[in-house]
């Protein structure tokens, strides 16, 4: 690719509530940019970027998919690397891991419902990556469409500034086109040809007043960001040229002072055009992104790379997945540099140098080999050995550590087993394959029972992982009741003088540590051990300090009631005494290791379940029924609201606990009329009473159910 093409790049995702239509829209992209030559819909399960036979049965994204495009706009062709991400809440972690790599998104809405609560899910997390956007409201054909609806929602619920840059022509089965408040043109599509033709008319006479007064709106909003229009503006508003709008828009979008609304209906084919023409007109590219910060894992320094093939290398691999014919894939996103098949780079987490030994393009699950991948690029290496998500790939001569990606903790585990004995290697070795592509996906042996329990975001994720396991590593599991994932935390803090001491004759073993054990200071937001040492005068040599640390931060993997981990804990390490000859660092470790069990112990533990947000859409006469069964729940309701299509929105804060099966029972009370999302938000401590009761059942869990 060549170089000054940079600036003809678009690094695009498309983020949503599930059911908002992101899939069929990248579908329509796909077939009007040439890619595909037949549409592929979702409802079908022929949809091209959702490859995954889980994807196609249940006509959701679970993995987001990327693709390579081109689109022929103002006379120039410009390249769009496109990412199509899930909206279901079990798989954020596909979302954001996306979006660390994007320069730009388009957040698709569907004109009926508005912004849901997976929409204010990714919309926070583009906030968190810094990603301008575009917004597209979708489904304008459905009955109950309403774009302006939709528009006043972003602005209420997000806290967005929204800026329609079209008006719609009719709406819901009426819905022919839409008015471009830039071009002052109406767009009409031809139903007969798929929407592969429109036409530009003037504006139906009967929308010119409404057009003109958006027009003018949109001129306010954007006149800000450019001297020359807010001149034009105050003096004469129709010598505005359209390439001066345009410049605004992109500058202010770019800044992420507005969020330019189309609107369409991506299922008819109305809509998808103009919206690639924007996707050229106002989302960066990668020039102009903010240069990448890092730091050198050597001197700590941070440091910045320019996107330019000039520059030292650096790339990020945010993806790992597994292809049955070319094997591990690592998705790269290459910032300055450039990665070349057949090269060596340097991973700065492992410290070793990896082989590239083939780069592709990607187009959904096939892959178009290429020589290079440049500054800027997205693509997909092969025959890394040792690589995990969120790895920076280097020079060796120049390292640096771009800031990786977090991700939530699992809520869910299952305990599992093969079928047949003879399939344990391979359940051990889909397992290990599935957790290396997904962050959120954990797999640990229950050293009580023996038992191989998976955890991950959510009973449907889970139910995906076992059909993976079934369909791709051909292993049939039991599986167990699912099981929430339980941490430990304690209310008070104890003083303690822990003395561990090992001699009978020849070298022993010795240690004396007086520690405060309590919980973490508020300000303390990292979560994990707050280690203080305030030992003076040498009473323990310095060097065996970190192993106290070492020890306590072990022993956090397991708590005292439950063996569930500790998240925080604060550690002052006051004074101590040690052996001349007997100490060393071992006897110190273990000596705290005792000393967190004696003063958790003393420390009023207390078990903590995850509390999930819990958002229900509901028909009038079932609420009562509803907040009924969430109070039998345990569930705290929250709030009420009224649904622009007059259903009670109710919310609330549910025990993960309580809430197996909830779909089908919500079904059960509705008679199949309400819908609920529900999303991770905290863990809170358990009433001793259940606390006793889940105890109790840990210990007498010994086998599958």
């Amino acid at each position: 690719m060549a170089k000054q093409d940079l600036h003809l790049t678009r690094n695009i995702g498309i983020m949503a509530h599930i059911d908002a239509g992101k899939t069929t829209t990248s579908e329509r992209i796909l077939f009007y940019t040439g890619l595909t030559h037949k549409i592929g819909e979702v409802h079908d399960g022929a949809a091209t970027m959702d490859w995954m036979a889980q994807e196609q049965e249940r006509g959701i994204t679970i993995t987001s998919a990327a693709t390579t495009t081109r689109w022929n706009w103002n006379g120039q062709t410009y390249k769009i690397n496109l990412i199509d991400t899930p909206g279901h809440v079990d798989f954020t972690a596909e979302v954001e891991r996306s979006l660390r790599v994007l320069d730009g998104a388009v957040a698709a809405y569907c004109a009926v419902g508005g912004v849901e609560p997976q929409s204010e899910t990714v919309w926070r997390q583009a906030d968190k990556y810094n990603v301008p956007r575009m917004g597209y409201v979708n489904k304008m054909d459905r009955s109950g469409a309403d774009f302006f609806e939709v528009v006043r929602q972003m602005k209420d619920v997000l806290g967005a500034n929204p800026c329609p840059v079209v008006i719609p022509i009719g709406a819901e089965e009426n819905f022919k086109g839409v008015v471009d408040l830039i071009k002052m043109k109406a767009i009409l599509w031809h139903d007969e040809t798929m929407g592969a033709d429109y036409s530009v008319e003037e504006i139906p006479a009967d929308l010119q007043a409404e057009a003109e007064e958006w027009r003018d709106k949109m001129l306010e909003k954007v006149a800000e960001f450019d001297d020359d229009l807010m001149s034009k503006y105050f003096d004469d508003p129709s010598t505005i040229t359209e390439e001066e709008i345009l410049r605004a828009l992109r500058a202010a979008t770019v800044a992420m002072e507005v969020t330019p609304m189309l609107c369409g209906s991506s299922f008819k084919n109305k809509g998808v055009q103009t919206l690639l023409d924007y996707v050229c007109a106002f989302l960066p590219s990668p020039l102009d992104t903010p240069n990448v910060v890092g730091t050198n894992p050597d001197t700590g320094a941070e440091e910045d790379r320019k996107p330019s093939e000039d520059e030292k290398t650096s790339a990020l691999a945010f993806k790992i997945a597994t292809d049955p014919y070319v094997g591990r894939l690592t998705f790269i996103r290459v910032y300055s540099g450039k990665v070349e098949a057949g090269s060596y780079i340097y991973n700065s987490r492992s410290g070793k140098k990896e082989r590239v030994s083939r780069l592709f393009q990607m187009h959904s699950n096939h892959q178009n080999p290429v020589d290079v991948i440049g500054a800027g690029d997205i693509g997909a290496g092969v025959g890394f050995k040792d690589i995990r998500t969120g790895d920076t790939l280097c020079d060796e001569g120049a390292p640096i550590v771009l800031e990786s990606m977090d991700f939530p903790d699992p809520v869910i585990g299952i305990a599992v087993e093969p079928k047949t004995q003879k399939d344990l290697d391979k359940l051990s070795n889909g397992l290990a394959k599935l957790a290396e592509e997904d962050p959120t996906f954990t797999v640990k042996t229950d050293e009580q029972t023996g038992q191989t329990v998976i955890s991950g975001m959510g009973e449907l994720h889970l139910d995906i992982i076992i059909d993976r396991l079934k369909r791709e590593f051909k292993v049939e599991c039991n599986q167990g009741k699912p099981q929430v994932n339980y941490k430990e935390a304690i209310t008070k803090t104890v003083n303690l003088r822990e003395v561990y001491k090992k001699q009978s004759g020849g070298r022993g073993k010795f240690a004396d540590i007086i520690v405060n054990v309590g919980p973490v200071d508020e300000d303390f937001k990292e979560g994990g051990l707050q280690f203080e040492n305030k030992v003076t005068g040498g009473n323990i040599p310095k060097e065996f300090i970190p192993s106290v640390q070492k020890g306590f931060e072990s022993a956090m993997k397991n708590g005292i009631l439950g063996g569930f981990p500790m998240d925080s804990l604060k550690v002052e390490l006051l004074d101590g005494s040690f052996h001349p000859v007997d100490s060393d660092q071992l006897s110190f470790e273990i000596c705290a290791l005792q000393a967190y069990r004696n003063a958790c112990a003393q420390a009023k533990p207390v078990l903590m379940e995850p509390i999930m947000k819990l958002e229900v859409v509901t028909p009038e006469e079932n609420m009562g029924d509803v907040i009924g069964d969430l109070n039998k729940r345990r569930g705290q309701v929250e709030g009420m609201d009224t649904s622009r299509s007059g259903a009670r929105i109710v919310k609330a804060m549910v025990p993960l606990a309580e809430m197996f099966g909830y779909v089908t029972a919500l079904r059960t009370i509705t008679s199949g009329r309400a819908t609920s999302s529900m999303t991770y938000d905290h863990h809170a401590p358990v009433s001793s009473s259940i606390a006793k009761v889940v105890l109790e059942e840990i210990k007498g869990r010994t086998d599958l159910v």
